[in-house]
């Protein structure tokens, strides 16, 4: 690993896989919070069934495809910066948003949550206490420490591996291997998943992250992908239609969803779709690409306690149709966190509890 501090050039496609994988997820929240097959949520109040089959299709792989992501720019990172340097800007950028995510915005998730949930049992709390408990309510915070844990275990393999044979020799990874690693995919779903925090998927999301480090950071290897991502675009679009039409009313997060060898197969096509995809045709940069990706992870550590509030209160305190309903979360989820943002930046003390910097 070089330890030095010169810029290597960006891949444009990589930001961009990465901004529009977050815009996803703000739109798989706003009907994710009103799903009618039984995902546990903040609110429990159902929206409109038809629109549940948004988070069929996206579920099974666009959280898989952040940790890939993470896993190339991880490898990127360390081209130039020692590990030390590395793990003091993952307890920096992970580690303070998660804490101060979770101690100023995420209180708002347990409270709503404690106005359909006895969270208590009927005991008198002190209000600090309810505090406390209201900000273990962390929602897609999960994200930032699962991503830490996996960034420290990679450090420890290149302890081990110090002189990057692994790497090495994932770059002599061919299509037809590739596609096997679904395999691999598919066993991972078993693995080092919590009883009761559902959202750790260790196994799938940590093999994520490393195959983005071994096996995705390799240019040869992705330029295998843009060779046919025509090709796998269409087995993935396809294999989401029939995801969508075998799964429909079934928890999706359930194991018997994402263990499901439809599942994975899909999940694994549909990543290797969009990292092919994104080099023929998203590896450009303009005034929209760069504002996104200036303000993604942003988006990402503040829109859910945002828009959860905000569903709250129009469906307690208004007689609105759920289509309206929709139609006025959809753009506030998005206009919100960045009005959000744009006072936060400019307090230091905030925005560095809040986003590391």
């Amino acid at each position: 690993m070089m330890s030095g501090n010169t810029a290597l050039p960006r891949k444009n496609y990589i930001d961009n896989i990465r901004s529009a994988t977050i815009v996803l997820v703000l739109i798989y929240h706003v009907v994710y919070i009103f799903n009618s097959v039984g995902v546990v949520s903040n609110i429990p109040v159902q929206g409109i069934p038809a629109l549940d089959s948004i988070c069929y299709f996206l579920y099974p792989w666009f959280m898989c495809l952040l940790f890939v992501v993470a896993g190339i720019s991880a490898r990127y990172s360390l081209q130039t910066r020692s590990t030390r340097q590395f793990a003091r800007e993952r307890v920096q950028k992970l580690i303070v948003p998660y804490l101060g995510g979770a101690v100023l915005l995420g209180w708002l998730n347990g409270w709503v949550t404690a106005h359909y949930v006895d969270m208590f049992g009927g005991h008198a709390v002190p209000g600090f206490v309810k505090y406390l408990v209201y900000c273990l309510n962390i929602g897609p915070l999960w994200f930032l420490l699962e991503l830490f844990v996996i960034s420290m275990i990679l450090l420890l393999i290149l302890r081990i591996d110090r002189r990057d044979r692994l790497w090495a020799l994932a770059g002599k990874t061919g299509l037809p291997l590739i596609i096997l690693l679904v395999l691999a995919v598919w066993g991972s779903s078993f693995l080092l998943n919590p009883p009761v925090v559902v959202v750790f998927r260790n196994g799938i999301y940590w093999l994520m992250f490393l195959l983005g480090y071994y096996v995705f950071s390799h240019d040869t290897v992705l330029a295998k992908l843009k060779q046919h991502a025509i090709l796998f675009f269409i087995i993935a679009v396809g294999l989401g239609v029939v995801e969508v039409w075998y799964f429909f009313g079934q928890n999706y997060t359930s194991d018997a969803c994402l263990q499901h060898p439809l599942t994975n197969l899909y999940l694994w096509m549909m990543i290797l779709a969009v990292l092919g995809c994104a080099q023929r045709w998203l590896d450009f940069s303009n005034s929209l690409t760069k504002y996104l990706q200036k303000r993604s992870f942003a988006l990402y550590v503040f829109h859910y306690p945002l828009l959860v509030t905000a569903a709250y209160l129009i469906t307690t305190y208004t007689e609105l149709p759920m289509a309206a309903v929709y139609l006025v979360l959809l753009p506030f989820t998005f206009a919100a966190p960045i009005l959000f943002y744009e006072i936060t930046s400019r307090i230091p003390v905030i925005r560095y509890l809040l986003l590391g910097k």
